[in-house]
Order: C-alpha cells, then structure tokens, then sequence
C-alpha cells in the first residue's frame, strides 16, 4: 500500500537530485533545460511520474489537483 505524497515531499519538474525524469514532459531531467516545463508546471499539474515515467491519472479539482501513479502512489498539490 502506497501513502500519499504531498507537494512538499514531491519531485521537482526540472531535474532535483532525485528526478530521473521530467513529470511534464516525461524527458530524462538530464536531457537539457526544462524551463518551459517548469514554467509550464506553475500552473498545472504533472503529468509523469518523475520516478518511473509512467503516465498518472490526474484529476483537476476546484481547490487543486491529484495525481496517482501505480507504482509510487498519490502526489497531491
């Protein structure tokens, strides 16, 4: 069973330490600047898992957003 993770526990888009992968654009983080993809996630949720690649579900909701990926669990922001 997966716990939730919070935006504060969640991987940044561009490339933390910890990010193989891009969770906008699904690209390696090392592939090259995601500053679009940073901008970009200002306002939208990711969209990849920034550890596995694997596509999330997202839900948009009024006061935020959830995504669920099936291997890492819920980020929530």
């Amino acid at each position: 069973m997966t716990t939730p993770v919070t935006t504060s526990d969640a991987v940044p888009a561009a490339g933390g330490a910890s990010a193989a992968w891009c969770d906008r654009c699904g690209e390696a983080a090392a592939a090259g600047p995601h500053d679009a993809c940073a901008a970009a996630r200002v306002l939208e949720p990711p969209r990849f898992c920034a550890h596995c690649r694997r596509r999330m579900k997202v839900q948009v909701l009024p006061v935020g957003w959830a995504a669920v990926c099936v291997e890492h669990g819920e980020i929530q922001g």
